[in-house]
């Protein structure tokens, strides 16, 4: 039986690194097709469009991974828009898959959901313990609504819908804005334009906030792996062990630029202070992954980026 494996925002970060890896992945066969989504390919907050793909492609499975997303700033600003457009995506994707028959949809979440007050580190069971960051919670309860609707799906009628839970994600094919792009992409482009034009690299914020980095093509893989070998019906957190502060990161960016013209400007909003999550479940199901170093996945990020400077997403 042909596997027809549709991708929701496939031609994003994550989903554009899922096609690269596919080429190279020995578990990929001949009986599975992938489909990448795009927006040209219908709105997905509109049912009518979703209608029109599913009886298109009538997929087997599902890699959700659409979602109206931003960095610390666009969702401060835009928290309400956050929540009813991804609810609308959200409970559309997951409806007309139990409706078309769709053996399994893997969902994707973010560690950014969890509760602002937690103890350390965070793990899966912690998700719905109390209230997520204000900065974020639109974004926020509407992902979590998402693991709560695949569950009841689950319960109610046997469907395989899992959500996964990746901390932050960077790589080739990210969005790069200034104003919306989330804090690797946004600073690459900072120190980019900052070495061009020869002036400071402001980074916004203290630089204190400690955050957890996956690399896009290692998010793919374990996508993947989840899509086809995790058995589970409970979330899994996707992320690897250590966290880094964003003075940290912010410093190893320059010195990669080599362009140390750096300052922080405290008078803006740090978010977050902490939000570290154990990977200690995903470890003890695949003890072999190994992770991508945030020094050489930022190295070929920001390759690809000048590389492509005039075609990204900014």
């Amino acid at each position: 039986m042909t596997q027809i494996i549709l991708v929701t925002g496939g031609t994003g970060l994550v989903g554009s690194s899922i096609r690269r890896v596919i080429k190279n992945d020995v578990r990929i066969n001949n009986n599975m097709v992938f489909i990448f989504l795009s927006r040209q390919d219908g709105d997905l907050t509109k049912e009518q469009d979703v209608i029109n793909i599913f009886e298109k492609y009538k997929p087997t499975h599902i890699i959700h991974l659409a979602a109206c997303v931003g960095g610390l700033y666009k969702n401060m600003n835009n928290n309400l828009k956050m929540y009813t457009e991804n609810m609308k995506i959200n409970q559309n994707i997951l409806h007309y898959g139990h409706k078309y028959g769709v053996i399994k949809i893997v969902s994707c979440l973010s560690t950014c959901i969890f509760p602002n007050k937690v103890t350390y580190p965070i793990n899966e069971s912690m998700l719905h313990n109390g209230l997520p960051h204000m900065s974020n919670e639109g974004y926020s309860f509407a992902k979590r609504m998402l693991d709560v609707e695949s569950k009841l799906y689950n319960r109610e009628y046997g469907t395989k819908f899992v959500s996964i839970i990746p901390t932050n994600v960077y790589g080739p094919f990210d969005n790069y804005s200034l104003i919306d792009g989330h804090v690797i992409p946004s600073l690459i482009h900072k120190c980019f334009l900052a070495k061009r034009d020869k002036e400071k690299f402001i980074v916004y914020g203290s630089g204190r906030p400690l955050r957890q980095f996956i690399y896009s093509e290692d998010l793919a893989k374990l996508i993947l792996w989840v899509l086809m070998e995790y058995n589970e019906l409970d979330s899994i957190i996707l992320s690897p062990k250590e966290e880094i502060s964003i003075r940290d990161v912010a410093n190893m960016i320059s010195e990669i630029f080599e362009y140390d013209d750096i300052i922080f400007d405290t008078s803006k909003s740090d978010g977050q202070i902490k939000k570290t999550v154990s990977n200690e479940k995903l470890m003890s199901l695949n003890p072999s992954f190994k992770f991508t170093s945030l020094k050489k996945g930022l190295l070929e990020t920001i390759k690809w980026f000048k590389e492509n400077y005039e075609n990204v997403r900014k």
